[in-house]
């Protein structure tokens, strides 16, 4: 969709179930260019598997292609940074494809994405402790710790399966 100069491009906000692995790119340019897109798609991490998708309905002199990455986070960074990227004259359209995912890719997801939660949540796992201005570290130590627990309590990765 095109958009005017003085307009912000619109924002979207993706859940962990959006995300995903797998991305489509659409409006690549039909030159026989599937080797430099794949290089371009590595360079922001492992590529698993990268096939043009010939079933797509897609302009005349435009091609679809399907990309997967080993990680989750090396496709969220490309997408970040190729969507709306100019390459070879055409506006790349990159989006997820989250379904191609099979039950254990999402599984797989869903427990990285609850580990992260609970790193947050727990700063004395993963990091340096942050000390805010006008309460003891002692206080946030003990609230982090009532969040973990309470998450841990009544988030079970067997519920979901």
């Amino acid at each position: 969709m095109p958009r005017y100069k003085d307009e912000p491009p619109a924002i979207r906000v993706y859940t962990v179930c959006d995300e995903s692995r797998y991305l489509i790119v659409r409006n690549v340019p039909a030159l026989g260019c599937g080797d430099d897109l794949c290089n371009l798609f590595a360079s922001y991490g492992d590529v698993e598997d990268f096939k043009p998708m010939d079933a797509e309905d897609c302009d005349q002199f435009t091609d679809v292609y399907w990309i997967k990455f080993r990680l989750v986070s090396n496709a969220r960074f490309a997408k970040r940074k190729l969507d709306e990227f100019v390459f070879l004259g055409n506006r790349l359209q990159v989006s997820y494809a989250p379904h191609f995912e099979s039950p254990s890719d999402t599984k797989d997801k869903l427990e990285g994405r609850r580990k992260e939660v609970l790193a947050r949540l727990n700063p004395g796992r993963s990091g340096p402790r942050v000390h805010n201005a006008g309460s003891s570290s002692e206080a946030s130590s003990v609230a982090a710790t009532s969040q973990t627990n309470y998450i841990s309590q009544h988030t079970n990765s067997d519920q979901f399966w």
